[in-house]
């Protein structure tokens, strides 16, 4: 089943090639979507894809890649919408 997942990452996760990591992380796993940057320092993605792999992208970005230090992460689960071809880096 498909899904939608909106998540945000708390802590060092700019600077450390959070979004780009997770870029590549999402076309392995074949998830579509986005990351971005927040004026506060946070992380926030939009996933959207099989709920197994929608799952396995927020589990890795639970600690994100070596340099980013992840204090918090929240996520919600949505309906699915077929909005994105892709995932991108806004």
């Amino acid at each position: 089943m498909n899904v939608r997942a909106l998540l945000t990452v708390r802590g060092k996760v700019q600077g450390v090639s959070f979004r780009k990591h997770t870029l590549r992380m999402a076309q392995k796993l074949r998830v579509s979507g986005w990351v971005r940057n927040l004026d506060n320092g946070s992380v926030q993605g939009c996933f959207e894809g099989p709920r197994s792999q929608v799952e396995a992208l927020i589990a890795w970005c639970s600690f994100g890649p070596e340099r980013a230090v992840v204090e918090a992460l929240t996520s919600e689960f949505h309906s699915f919408t077929g909005e994105f071809q892709e995932f991108c880096i806004r």
